[in-house]
């Protein structure tokens, strides 16, 4: 089990120090208030990530609609030769 690079033993020291230094009554409400935060950064990283999306597929729209009217026109001149 590898956390950030902080393997089971190292994460385990930390605990023990956690414990010793806010004690068994403040540690579970340490806990929380962490999990709290990363489930906080996680929901913004979300939001960002689909806003982004959402974005960069805006862009491509008006790229894809000018090639499409591209090889509209390409059909269009070759139609034209075709005839002469």
């Amino acid at each position: 089990m590898n956390i950030f690079g902080i393997g089971l033993p190292e994460l385990m020291v930390i605990l023990v120090i956690a414990l010793l230094v806010f004690g068994p009554k403040k540690l579970p409400e340490i806990g929380k208030s962490l999990g709290k935060a990363v489930k906080g950064f996680q929901d913004a990283s979300r939001e960002f990530e689909n806003e982004f999306k959402r974005e960069a597929e805006s862009l491509d729209e008006p790229v894809k609609f000018q090639a499409r009217l591209e090889n509209i026109a390409e059909k269009e001149v070759d139609k034209e030769e075709d005839k002469i």
